[in-house]
């Protein structure tokens, strides 16, 4: 991939900067693919193109005017180039929100009269895209069970287009049977789209196993630092382009200050995510062990219903757990007790969060559907951070304790 470098119009002889380089392993390409060669002035941080608009030069198509909305300033390019490595994709797009990069494939994907497979346990925004926003456009869904390959085909139509699922699911961290999904999908010519928040590329790379479309909240564990708000989609080219489309109609586009703080917190995603793991694994442990909390969420625990698929397809667990208190007013207590974490929604930061599904992420469901997915008013979602996990696991103790 190459762009005009700014300044004057293309000529025979001006350097074009190069955005293609990539590397052998996971840790070297977060800080390093995608980064402009020759670097820009020497920079050896990418600079923030804060420029709307770009000189003209010799564009044969739209797509190759220079315009911010068009996703496609020397800031975007080398996020983007760094996400499509990262995840063993050809293409990528950063959007504006995770919500952006979710509907935008979406939206993309299928048409009116359309019909889609999407798992039963979705991240709250999604399930209400899929049961609120959709049936405005005339596309419906049903709802699958992950686990249980042998109940998909009941479910399909002939206008079937689509299979959407999570990699760990929102707020249960339920792992389904995903190689069985892609297998199904490519019997019946579906495309699936894959939403990657939880597992991040450093545990589990989608495409890697026949995915097609791989979407992040990258508020979440690809920034890791709780301060941007972003979206990415990775698949082929063919498909990235056609997202691209709809995105930038739908006016999804990421501004390039929030595009600099991502690649930044990219950078240590590695180092971020393997401590979360084996935090999360641990407090898992200790959770599972008290009298105080009926079950713990967490695909790392060997009694976890989908503890087997997730140790054939992740390297780690991921920091995400939930569990359920006495009720919901031990819940209630629990959250006003803790010290070290901050009871406030969103997740993947270094800092450890916790809150209540039925009062953030699924608020916006039925208090009689909430029951029928588990998402109750006793459960607790925890977003397991980097700090000493000992001064983490005793501070847990003391608010669970009478």
């Amino acid at each position: 991939m190459t762009v005009i470098e700014a300044g004057n119009p293309k000529s025979e002889d001006q350097d074009v900067t190069d955005y293609s380089q990539r590397f052998k392993s996971l840790a070297t390409n977060v800080v390093h693919a995608g980064a402009p060669h020759p670097r820009v002035e020497g920079a050896v941080v990418s600079p923030i193109f804060q420029s709307a608009n770009f000189l003209m030069a010799e564009e044969a198509a739209y797509d190759e005017v220079r315009y911010l909305r068009l996703s496609n300033s020397p800031t975007h390019l080398t996020l983007q180039t760094r996400l499509a490595t990262i995840e063993s994709g050809e293409a990528a797009l950063v959007t504006a929100s995770g919500m952006a990069a979710i509907s935008s494939t979406v939206l993309s994907l299928v048409a009116k009269g359309d019909h889609l497979l999407a798992q039963k346990t979705l991240y709250g925004g999604t399930q209400s895209l899929f049961d609120e926003d959709l049936p405005r456009f005339g596309i419906s869904h049903s709802a699958i069970d992950l686990a249980a390959p042998e109940t998909w085909a009941a479910a399909l139509r002939p206008e079937t287009r689509l299979m959407y699922v999570e990699s760990i699911s929102n707020p249960l961290m339920e792992v389904g049977d995903l190689r069985a999904a892609v297998e199904f999908a490519q019997a019946h010519h579906l495309v699936t789209v894959i939403d990657s928040t939880f597992a991040t590329p450093v545990n589990f790379r989608p495409i890697e196993i026949g995915i097609d479309v791989v979407v992040h909240s990258a508020t979440k564990y690809l920034n890791g630092h709780s301060d941007i708000v972003a979206g990415a989609v990775i698949g082929s080219a063919e498909r990235v382009g056609k997202i691209r489309h709809w995105m930038l109609h739908a006016g999804g586009s990421a501004d390039p200050h929030a595009c600099f703080l991502f690649e930044r917190g990219l950078k240590t995603l590695v180092l971020r995510v393997e401590r979360q793991n084996k935090n999360a694994q641990k407090l898992a442990e200790f959770l599972a062990a008290r009298p105080e909390v009926r079950a713990v969420n967490y695909p790392g625990l060997a009694d976890d219903p989908g503890h087997g698929y997730a140790k054939s397809l992740f390297s780690g667990f991921g920091g995400m757990l939930s569990f359920y208190a006495a009720d919901a007013a031990a819940a209630e207590r629990f959250l006003g007790r803790v010290r070290i974490p901050i009871h406030a929604a969103s997740l993947g930061g270094p800092e450890t969060l916790v809150v209540r599904p039925a009062r953030s992420s699924h608020l916006g469901q039925s208090p009689e559907e909430r029951e029928r997915l588990r998402i109750t008013d006793d459960l607790v979602r925890v977003s397991v951070g980097i700090e000493e996990i000992d001064e983490l696991i005793a501070d847990f103790g003391q608010a669970l304790g009478s």
